[in-house]
């Protein structure tokens, strides 16, 4: 009975958000944890079920109007999933079933966005208990003329938060095995790897003029708070530094210097336990090696390159900073092999991020 209630939203229909959602959804581990409530059209998912994973194991029912509080809702989730079905609220109308797959198109770049902001009323009001999204594709979402960079934002701005981070973490059981290739250990009290960006969806040539002492402190605060959360003692964190060899006494840039030192010296004498700015080419390996919790990167492939490449169907996104939880996996919306039953879509990655999801509600 206390199972939260995870809303999910299929993302983008044109790739491969409503199939890797129908996917997860077959997960046992999924409905052992919590009750999802799946936000989407049910035909899209219905059809998705069909076609691509041929089965009609699992069925999506429609429901117009969604309870307005949380025992109700859960008790909807409860008696649908006796019969093998899943709650399905569609509140972007039934032209995307429609809409052309493996391309960009608006109608499903609207309707993603509709998608998402009736997920964050819905965990606002204490409806759900966390979002779990699919991916969205930024082109559809401006062709429909939603001008955001992506879910951060629209996440951020819904929720009035203006200290925000994208994280992308790694649990320990996805990188243990790592551990041990850099001679690292296997101490019970590591919680995986997580790093926070500080510029996000940005130009790399804008990213030295975003930068500033507060915003790197915050994302510091951001982790450190995270780790907190989620039971680490040690909450050790590394900060990047922007420039090769962390700048080479100014040979390379000042930024270290100027900028991000500063606020490294910020938590003296506290309780945060920081390290940096450090060269990256080396700091990864020793966070991977089990001396680094967290790890604020300087901008988006900074942080996204070594977290893909450790563990790109295992890793899930978390926007820190919001009241609500958020999760997402870590992958895109692959038109390239959306919708095409010859390329199946690995779902490992929606479904860690309503594992995640589930565990944070706790």
């Amino acid at each position: 009975m206390n199972r939260p209630i995870i809303a999910i939203t299929i993302g983008d229909v044109a790739g491969i958000g409503p199939e890797v959602v129908a996917r997860a959804l077959q997960d046992p581990a999924i409905l052992h944890v919590c009750r999802p409530f799946v936000i989407g059209d049910h035909r899209v998912l219905q059809h998705a079920s069909k076609d691509l994973l041929r089965t009609s194991a699992l069925n999506f029912e429609k429901i117009s109007d969604v309870p307005q509080d949380r025992a109700s809702l859960a008790q909807q989730c409860d008696n649908l999933a006796q019969r093998r079905s899943v709650v399905c609220h569609n509140p972007a109308g039934e032209v995307v079933a429609l809409a052309e797959h493996r391309c960009v198109n608006s109608a499903a770049g609207d309707a993603a966005f509709r998608y998402l902001n009736a997920a964050i009323d819905l965990a606002g009001a204490g409806v759900v208990d966390a979002i779990a999204t699919a991916p969205l594709n930024k082109a559809a979402l401006h062709a429909a003329g939603h001008h955001y960079p992506g879910h951060t934002e629209i996440l951020a701005e819904r929720c009035g938060v203006t200290d925000f981070a994208m994280m992308l973490h790694l649990s320990e059981s996805g990188i243990a095995g790592l551990r041990h290739l850099v001679g690292g250990g296997s101490e019970s009290s590591f919680h995986g790897l997580s790093i926070a960006h500080v510029t996000l969806h940005t130009s790399i040539a804008s990213v030295p003029s975003l930068l500033t002492t507060e915003g790197i402190a915050e994302k510091v605060r951001l982790m450190h708070s995270f780790l907190a959360d989620i039971g680490c003692e040690r909450r050790a964190i590394a900060v990047c530094a922007l420039n090769p060899h962390a700048g080479e006494d100014g040979l390379f840039g000042d930024e270290e210097r100027r900028i991000i030192e500063p606020a490294i010296r910020r938590f003296e004498n506290h309780e945060t336990n920081v390290s940096g700015p450090l060269p990256v080419d080396t700091l990864i390996r020793r966070a991977v090696a089990g001396e680094f919790d967290g790890v604020i990167a300087m901008y988006h492939d900074q942080g996204h390159i070594p977290i893909k490449l450790m563990g790109f169907d295992a890793a899930v996104n978390i926007t820190l900073g919001l009241p609500i939880i958020r999760t997402s996996p870590t992958h895109g919306t692959a038109f390239d092999r959306a919708w095409d039953p010859m390329t199946p879509a690995d779902p490992a990655g929606m479904i860690a991020a309503i594992l995640t999801a589930a565990r944070l509600c706790q």
